[in-house]
């Protein structure tokens, strides 16, 4: 196959309508038919990443295997497509801006006056085409942060004109829009769709293709009128109706024909049918299961659900794998106190303490721990959680009664807890973060972490800044909680297990950031399925 294709999805009438379930739906059906897609994420805010904010205004900041701290929706590209991301698959404005500027401090632009068209439009598309330059993608699914109408989106969605206009029968846009159902008068109606493509008429650039959220089944007239209004034709406007699962929503898509609309238009061949065996036998289980287990998540940001999504997913991935369907507990650690710990974690199955920055809510997680502790009930701590892990064994059971990370307490007596002596001097809050995927031996063969991967190599993902002090190494060695897992370059303590409980384990990295649907991680797999065995 010659030129990559290249597919953009926008969206209009509101946020939130599933933009990224919607591209990673698409690329999914795509690359069952045996394509190679992969998809990228245009952010428009000024932010050069989500590094930096807060989780209660984007959710999760997911990190792919390279380091790159990236927009939640990445997750779900790699939760449906089960091939990793890279830094090249999420553009912010802020970065956009920051290269610019950064050619126009070098002189690059000889002289010349730098305004949004050319250059920041310029260095946009430059940014779309990377991937399928660079890595031969067949089809480049790009999606558009925001709404049709945002200022902010307005250089993106010129950039796009200006690559349908280059690229021809290569390029297509799919508009994601929402059709409300008012229910005074039991009507759906299609106003907010047409405004919607109204905008981007106005910005130049006409849809290909119609996905109308819905709450209600759209009927053929319906369809007839936003085709006609819309200038699409009437097999290209889509329904995409609210269904239990996102996982779910491929075949929603296949149903419609969505896949077979886009390869046509693209002027590419329908090659094999969708090939969703594996696919649907993970839904089967997952809308079947046999069992059920009450598992606790105790963070600072459960308010938001978004804080944690790649954890919850992989729950529901792993508790598929169990064949049981996994209830979440949403447990705000700042709202524990030694009072009622028992009584909020009463009943659970499991416990895992979320990852986090920051001193609020720590006591609450390590009150929490203890607990699990103390009842034999099986443990997860996700990067803070393994240091809360650590700091609690160290108080109550090696007797270091000020034990504590230095993030929290830089005067502690005992800090078990502490940022590696080469960062200390590095003010920038990116700059002392262990990013991305590193290597990890497992050094205990009796341990459950060894059984959960069956191997003694692993290489898992970072998004941390503080460490386990190799000074109290010595200490734990001869205690139960056992390091179990140490970097081979560096001697970090990577995992922690205490080995006469029935199953508890913390780890500094994140194993739910490559936990997919076809591949579920295997940390979150033995530990539902201690669970299950605790019931």
């Amino acid at each position: 196959m010659s030129a990559t294709k290249y597919i953009f999805v926008t969206g209009g009438v509101t946020s939130s309508l599933g933009k990224g379930i919607l591209a990673s739906s698409l690329a999914k059906l795509l690359q069952s038919r045996g394509y190679s897609v992969t998809i990228q994420k245009l952010d428009p805010y000024i932010n050069v990443d989500p590094g930096t904010l807060n989780p209660y205004e984007h959710g999760e900041c997911f990190v792919t295997d390279d380091g790159a701290e990236t927009d939640l929706d990445l997750g779900h590209y790699e939760r449906f497509l089960n091939v990793p991301t890279s830094q090249a698959n999420n553009v912010t404005t802020g970065r956009i801006y920051q290269s610019v500027i950064n050619k126009e401090r070098r002189g690059d632009y000889l002289g010349k006056t730098v305004q949004i068209i050319p250059h920041i439009t310029d260095e946009i598309k430059r940014k779309i085409k990377f991937l399928g330059n660079k890595r031969n993608y067949d089809i480049v699914v790009t999606e558009i942060g925001g709404t049709v109408g945002d200022i902010e989106s307005l250089p993106y969605v010129e950039a796009v004109r200006q690559l349908k206009w280059e690229l021809g029968s290569n390029a297509l846009v799919i508009h994601l829009t929402l059709v409300p159902y008012l229910a005074a008068s039991g009507e759906l109606k299609t106003k907010p769709t047409q405004h919607s493509v109204k905008m981007l008429l106005e910005n130049g650039v006409q849809p290909d293709v119609l996905v109308l959220r819905t709450e209600h089944d759209l009927g053929i007239s319906i369809r007839k009128k936003v085709a006609l209004f819309c200038n699409v034709d009437i097999d290209a406007v889509v329904q995409s109706i609210d269904v239990p699962t996102i996982y779910e929503v491929p075949n929603k898509m296949l149903e419609e024909k969505l896949d077979l609309t886009v390869l046509k238009k693209l002027k590419l061949p329908a090659k094999n049918e969708p090939d969703l065996k594996e696919w649907n036998e993970f839904l089967r289980k997952h809308k079947n299961p046999e069992q059920e287990v009450e598992i606790g998540l105790v963070g600072k940001y459960v308010e938001l659900q978004d804080a944690y999504k790649s954890i919850a997913e992989a729950l529901v991935h792993a508790g598929a794998t169990n064949r049981a369907k996994v209830n979440l507990k949403w447990i705000h650690s700042e709202e524990l106190t030694p009072e009622n710990v028992e009584e909020e974690l009463e009943g659970l199955d499991g416990v895992i303490i979320a990852p986090g920055f920051g001193h609020r809510g720590i006591e609450g997680k390590i009150k929490a721990t203890q607990y699990v502790r103390e009842n034999n009930i099986p443990f997860l701590g996700i990067c803070l959680g393994m240091q809360i892990a650590v700091i609690e064994y160290a108080r109550n059971v090696l007797g270091m009664t000020g034990a504590d990370s230095t993030e929290m307490n830089d005067k502690t007596t005992a800090p078990v807890i502490a940022l590696m002596e080469d960062q200390k001097g590095i003010s920038e809050k990116g700059g002392t973060m262990r990013l991305g995927a590193y290597d990890c031996h497992i050094v205990n063969k009796k341990s459950n972490f060894y059984k959960t991967y069956g191997k003694t190599e692993i290489r898992e993902r970072h998004r941390h800044r503080y460490e386990f002090n190799n000074h109290y190494l010595d200490a734990f060695k001869q205690s139960d909680m056992k390091p179990v897992g140490i970097n081979p370059d560096t001697d970090l303590v990577e995992a922690v297990e205490i080995m006469s409980h029935k199953w508890f384990i913390g780890v500094q990295f994140h194993p739910e950031y490559s936990s997919t649907v076809l591949n579920p991680h295997p940390l979150f797999v033995a530990f539902v399925k201690a669970t299950l065995s605790s019931k």
